[in-house]
């Protein structure tokens, strides 16, 4: 259970410890335990939800508050490295160049929007789900972000230079391992609205749209990084939430 523990110690503020030690071998059992981290946030994002509703909250505000939450129990880290990678697509310079600004640890202007645009689609997106009372889509979409994750650990994509997450983790997963996660997530779906097609959809959409964002990243930066992770995973999730809140 090395590989679970270390999962749920790298993806949550939760107080569980990992392995003393961690080699690509248990790094890559993490990664593939990834989704399953996701159902229990996406559960937890689902309960808050829910509960600022029972206390009259209105949706917009408990979808701000849901996302908030979700930054604060992983640390804000997916989102930062969302910001991080959109600078360093937004520079002009050469591979070496676009992996400084990312290091620089400041948020250029790329960044900025990308925060706004993600945070508030969110917010809006799981407001509708909530109002809705599709509390499955909302455990989906956060899931399905985390799905991503170990789409973009496969097997041929190479570490950027400078890379420490990113060097423990790429590579790490046989293709397989991914695309079981994307059809359970795809059969689950089904479920997270009336529409038995939409989920499914979602699912699809979202997680081709990320391997396209990764395989440009690797040939922008060079190889993968940690940062280029967490950009794909609330890319994933944004786009997740926006398809299943959307009604006929």
């Amino acid at each position: 259970m090395n590989g679970a523990r270390l999962s749920v110690s790298w993806l949550t503020v939760l107080p569980v410890r990992g392995p003393g030690e961690v080699d690509r071998a248990v790094a890559g059992r993490a990664i593939a335990w990834a989704p399953v981290v996701g159902v229990l946030l996406g559960g937890a994002a689902a309960g808050l939800l829910w509960g600022l509703g029972e206390l009259g909250a209105s949706w917009l505000l408990a979808g701000f508050l849901a996302v908030a939450g979700l930054a604060l129990i992983t640390r804000g880290m997916h989102l930062d490295g969302l910001a991080d990678t959109m600078d360093g697509l937004g520079s002009y310079g050469s591979p070496e160049r676009a992996r400084e600004i990312m290091k620089t640890g400041g948020v250029g202007p790329f960044g900025v929007a990308a925060l706004v645009f993600t945070i508030g689609i969110q917010a809006f997106s799981l407001a509708a789900l909530a109002g809705a009372g599709h509390w499955l889509a909302v455990v989906a979409a956060v899931a399905v972000g985390r799905v991503a994750v170990v789409l973009a650990c496969r097997r041929g994509i190479e570490a950027a230079p400078g890379a420490g997450f990113g060097a423990l983790v790429a590579g790490t997963q046989i293709p397989v391992v991914g695309f079981v996660w994307g059809g359970i997530a795809c059969i689950a779906a089904v479920f997270a609205t009336e529409n038995p097609w939409q989920g499914p959809l979602a699912v699809v959409v979202a997680l081709a749209t990320s391997m396209v964002l990764v395989r440009h990243c690797v040939r922008r930066f060079g190889g993968l990084n940690g940062d280029v992770l967490g950009a794909a995973l609330e890319l994933s999730v944004t786009i997740t939430a926006v398809m299943l809140s959307l009604t006929r």
